[in-house]
């Protein structure tokens, strides 16, 4: 049976993120993720998660200047004492609201540096930020994005990610395999979740085209949760998509799981 997450970033967006919490419990779930939350105390978040009997699955360390148009520093040579502090950022926060895992966004390429000096860079900092985790009883996850969506971000693909994993080396470090992302980068679905479910932690959904909710689109998503509960997979899946209309009118598709039952 598929363990689902609200993504709090993109569900429930016609409220504040504070607000989120409440709408999410009453809708049925029982995780959330989001992407970044060093923008709030960490104490109230962490209040916001008890009051609604909510636990944290995921976030994501932070990015550099998201505001800006950055997408993590992950892979970028010239930044990795901002990448260390930004670790131990995550980590603090990450202790606070009880996050199993944070995701290390790779980032987009810098101009005129060769990819393997990015993947040695990524690969090294990874290495370091799973020892950090470990310490604190942390997995670490790494997201392969598809490029029309992020332009020139460095990670697109599994394998990408399964070499990246294996330079660094690291026995906590696994793949956060976002279905959407991978769609419209590779396709192969069930076969690559199959291959590489070992090095799986974590996993998001959205429907192709659009990223809105199962059933908006081409995935055939029936089968393929019925295809993840036989391959064995029992970690969470985050709702990261976006409404098509409302986050409560678009919830039919989690009825089967006691999701979206409850009045608005």
């Amino acid at each position: 049976m598929p363990n689902f997450a609200a993504n709090l970033t993109m569900l429930y967006n016609e409220v504040p993120l504070l607000d989120r919490f409440e709408r999410a419990a009453r809708s049925g779930f029982r995780a959330v993720e989001f992407l970044f939350p060093y923008e709030h105390d960490p104490r109230e978040l962490r209040r916001r998660l008890d009051d609604n009997g909510l636990q944290l699955v995921l976030h994501n360390l932070p990015p550099g200047n998201w505001e800006g148009g950055e997408r993590g520093i992950g892979c970028h040579p010239d930044r990795v004492a901002e990448f260390r502090a930004g670790v131990q950022r995550g980590l603090e926060y990450a202790t606070v609201l009880g996050a199993p895992q944070l995701n290390c966004l790779a980032g987009k390429a810098p101009p005129g540096v060769p990819r393997e000096q990015l993947r040695d860079t990524y690969a090294a900092n990874i290495a370091w930020a799973a020892a950090e985790f470990k310490r604190a009883g942390l997995k670490l996850v790494i997201e392969p994005i598809n490029f029309h969506d992020i332009p020139g971000f460095f990670l697109n693909r599994t394998e990408q990610a399964i070499e990246i994993l294996d330079l660094a080396g690291s026995d906590n470090a696994y793949v956060q395999y976002d279905i959407y992302h991978a769609q419209r980068m590779e396709g192969e679905l069930a076969a690559t979740l199959e291959r590489h479910l070992p090095r799986i932690a974590h996993m998001q959904l959205a429907d192709n085209p659009g990223r809105h909710e199962p059933g908006t689109g081409e995935i055939h998503y029936p089968f393929l949760f019925a295809h993840l509960d036989r391959i064995g997979y029992t970690g969470w899946i985050g709702c990261e998509y976006r409404p098509a209309t409302t986050t409560e009118a678009g919830l039919g598709w989690l009825a089967p799981w006691g999701i979206g039952q409850a009045a608005p």
